[in-house]
Parts: structure tokens; sequence; C-alpha cells
């Protein structure tokens, strides 16, 4: 990746990299463009592989150092 200020760029080798895990780099100009792709890639791993996704969120914790909230689960209420 190469970076100038705001402008941001990556290689032909990193944009195909990116695209074998499902990211598309092409088009990304800017760190707003690259945190676009990456809420779209999460988004579709959430619901089509959250087993995955969840997988992903523990490395990235683990490797930071940092604990996972405790899962939150959705309740209906009941109508009054």
């Amino acid at each position: 990746m190469l970076r100038c200020g705001a402008v941001i760029r990556f290689s032909a080798r990193e944009v195909r990299e990116f695209r074998e895990i499902g990211l598309d780099m092409s088009t990304a100009r800017n760190a707003c463009d690259v945190e676009r792709q990456l809420v779209r890639w999460t988004k579709i791993l959430a619901a089509e592989r959250p087993d995955l996704l969840e997988k992903i969120a523990v490395a990235m914790a683990r490797a930071q150092g940092v604990r996972l909230p405790t899962k939150l689960s959705a309740v209906r209420a009941k109508d009054s």
C-alpha cells in the first residue's frame, strides 16, 4: 500500500490478494473507501459465515491482547 497524505493506493498484487478473501480494494482511494469495503465484507460474512467472522474476531482480539465482549442475544419484547 502506498499512502500520500489522505490518498491510498494498493498494488495490483495487493488487490489480487484482497480479492481472494472477498475484498474489492481496486476502487479504494482513501481511508473512507477502505472502511466502506471492510464494512461491506463484514456484513456479508455475518450473514453468510458467522462462524468464520467469529473466528476472525477472536484471532484479532488475541493479537491485540484484548478480550471480546460477551455475546448478546436478541429477545423479542412481549406485546403489551
